[in-house]
């Protein structure tokens, strides 16, 4: 045993007063007052022995009681056995606040309010005057009073800090930090093993793990389109799926699904822990407008990501720019389709800074292309917009070519020496149904399609993605990756003496599939909270305002974010105080620009997580600074750092047994003595 303050332990010197008194009280006469003989007769004696015997009795307790209570002050305690570290005189506390510390906790409460009151109880702990950081609260050197207020103002966020942030910033934190408690329910899709190895060996890290109740979770995955374009009056296909992030059964859980407010379908679903379940839904937008929808899942007890929110918008017109000999099939292919927009110029009375407002550019036959226009396609390129190119039969312009296919980044392309007479046709090869580009192009067939014929006038050696090929395996139709945008090349021209494919089957669905790719949207139907970063491309009327302050709204909240615009397009960080999901309305001076979903990271529902005994596995020997407190085997975690690291403190037992002295005392004062009767006089 240890005493804390053993200078308390000089009061001792006062169990002398009672010891005087008693003596004291021995020596002093007592005098008794009779009133009659009568009365005499009726006196009851009480032996000396009895007398003694109380007062030895009495003074015991009054020394019992004042030895206790000074060694009380003195406060002795049991030494720990681990030595307590002193190189800081501050600690550090980090409570994750991501939303999975919503779910429900052992104790019919939250994990969250679970880790809040196990850190509301680490002051008493330390001493009086240790001091503390709250990495997720303000960012400054609290007292223990401080401290435990700024606890109460913690929320769950939806941008809450990663684990591995916030173990790694105990290297860097301040060099008054020696110790740094971390109160989390440790998801195993959250936190790594490999998070520990970086951990700085003079500071030491204590894991507490909050458990969380073994439950179903049944939340909305994602949700995708089928088809990249959203026509109004079209039924337009929902791929719903919905996951169980828990450890139990989730049976007959029902789905709804909202456009607007106004449902759209509803059905049930049985997932097992950890599997998925994909449903699709036909929807149909009857305006142009953008619709809020949602998804809603009713799902018991975890319940903060049973709200799925996320936007659909019809989608514009596809702006198709035909430049050169355009035929009369590739007008009537995008003239008669409402989805595109197409126009047709020659060379010299193209507006070239329409090319960069254009989705799809087709560069058709063109002799020779000019040193202007090739500088206003490579602009267009790098603004996102994809080019088509489709070669000249004739032999003039070869070089301008050649100096497009480099500024482009094709590479190196080779001409076909023309031969007299006419070019030999040959046959394509089929190609594979397994290439993306022709999903859902070629039905169910027993026999070989006829494929078109071509007689190419261009070879190359290599391409980002080969979309047709002659069955001698050179390319016919080629995609070159650009950044966002694309550039196809043909090796033949469309004119009928080099090739049949402007009247073949195969026409239509190849040039739609190459104006549909080139179609680009920004907007995603919904984003998360943790994103770091949203891109937003913004119409030519908000560019040419010289206010340039974009900011996102929800009620009554508004934030403005670190944001900057390049090319066109509006690209911002989320900010810090958006934590929690809906839609937000993205705003300039007022007047909106779009509607945005945000919603939680599908990460945080998944709620399998690392009890304490596997993380004491994860540290091993080898990092004897990092340490792991389980307030799920009884006491909080104070009460276990003290035990450890300060000790078992005595002075609470100490009052207890001075108190239990000075009962006995009152007992023993207040106690009736055995007496025996006097005999009765009898008269001489």
């Amino acid at each position: 045993m240890s005493i804390t303050y053993p200078w308390f332990l000089l009061s001792l010197v006062t169990l002398g007063v009672p010891v005087l008194i008693h003596l004291f009280e021995l020596r002093r006469p007592q005098r008794l007052a009779f009133t009659n003989v009568g009365f005499i007769r009726e006196v009851k004696l009480i032996s000396a022995k009895q007398r003694k015997l109380k007062h030895i009795i009495v003074l015991l307790a009054r020394i019992g009681c004042l030895f206790f209570l000074i060694l009380a002050f003195a406060q002795p305690f049991i030494p720990a056995s681990k030595e307590q570290k002193t190189t800081g005189s501050a600690i550090a506390v980090l409570i994750d606040n991501s939303p999975s510390m919503q779910a429900r906790g052992n104790n019919e409460q939250s994990v969250f309010d679970d880790a809040v009151e196990q850190a509301q109880g680490l002051p008493n702990a330390f001493v009086n005057n240790t001091s503390f950081l709250l990495q997720e609260g303000p960012k400054s050197i609290l007292n223990a009073s401080a401290y435990q207020a700024a606890l109460k103002q913690l929320t769950i966020s939806g941008q809450a800090r990663s684990l591995k942030s916030a173990i790694a910033q105990t290297n860097f934190s301040r060099s008054r930090i020696a110790q740094t408690f971390i109160i989390s329910d440790f998801q195993k899709n959250a936190f790594s093993p490999q998070f520990l190895r970086g951990v700085d060996s003079t500071k030491d890290v204590l894991l507490v793990p909050i458990a969380s109740q073994e439950a179903a979770n049944v939340y909305v995955d994602s949700i995708a389109l089928d088809d990249a374009f959203v026509r109004s009056g079209n039924n337009i296909s929902l791929k719903i799926r919905v996951r169980n992030g828990g450890n139990a059964l989730a049976k007959d859980v029902q789905v709804k699904l909202f456009i607007a407010e106004q449902q759209a379908t509803v059905y049930r679903a049985t997932i097992e822990a950890g599997k998925t379940s994909t449903s699709v839904v036909q929807v149909r937008l009857t305006e142009n407008g953008l619709r809020k929808c949602r998804v809603e899942v009713e799902d018991f007890p975890v319940t903060f990501d049973n709200t799925y929110y996320f936007t659909l918008q019809p989608s514009p017109q596809i702006k198709v720019l035909g430049i050169g000999n355009t035929t009369a099939a590739l007008e009537q292919l995008y003239g008669n389709e409402p989805l595109f927009a197409f126009t047709a110029s020659q060379p010299q009375s193209t507006n070239y800074r329409s090319l960069a407002t254009a989705n799809l550019v087709v560069l058709q036959e063109l002799p020779r292309v000019d040193a202007s226009l090739r500088e206003s396609l490579t602009r267009a390129l790098q603004q996102g917009t994809s080019i088509v190119i489709v070669p000249p039969a004739g032999a003039v312009g070869h070089d301008t070519y050649n100096q497009l296919f480099r500024e482009l980044g094709i590479g190196v392309v080779q001409w076909e020496e023309r031969s007299s007479g006419a070019p030999e046709l040959q046959e394509m090869a089929t190609p594979s149904p397994q290439n993306p580009f022709f999903k859902d192009v070629f039905a169910a067939q027993n026999r070989q399609p006829i494929m078109p014929k071509a007689a190419p006038v261009l070879r190359w050696s290599r391409s980002g993605s080969d979309v047709l090929q002659m069955r001698d395996g050179s390319g016919y139709l080629a995609g070159f990756s650009n950044g966002q945008a694309a550039v196809y090349l043909f090796s033949a021209p469309f004119n009928t003496t080099y090739s049949d494919f402007t009247s073949h089957v195969l026409f239509v669905p190849v040039m739609y599939r190459l104006a549909m790719q080139s179609y680009r949207s920004d907007q995603q139907i919904a984003y998360r909270l943790n994103q770091r970063a949203v891109a937003f491309t913004l119409p030519q009327s908000v560019l040419q305002k010289a206010d340039q302050v974009f900011k996102l709204t929800k009620d009554s909240l508004s934030f403005i974010p670190a944001q900057r615009i390049q090319a066109g397009v509006l690209r911002f960080d989320v900010p810090s105080g958006m934590t929690e999901p809906g839609f937000y309305a993205l705003e300039q001076n007022g007047k909106k620009l779009a509607t945005l979903a945000f919603n939680f990271d599908k990460r945080e529902s998944e709620l399998a997580q690392y009890s304490a005994d596997d993380l004491r596995k994860m540290i091993g020997p080898d990092q004897p600074n990092i340490h792991v407190y389980d307030p799920a085997k009884g006491g909080s975690v104070a009460s276990q750092y003290r035990a450890e690291r300060v000790g078992k403190p005595l002075w609470r037992y100490c009052l207890w047994i001075s108190l239990a002295f000075l009962l006995l005392e009152v007992l023993t004062i207040r106690a009736k003595p055995k007496v025996q009767a006097n005999r009765p006089a009898v008269a001489a």
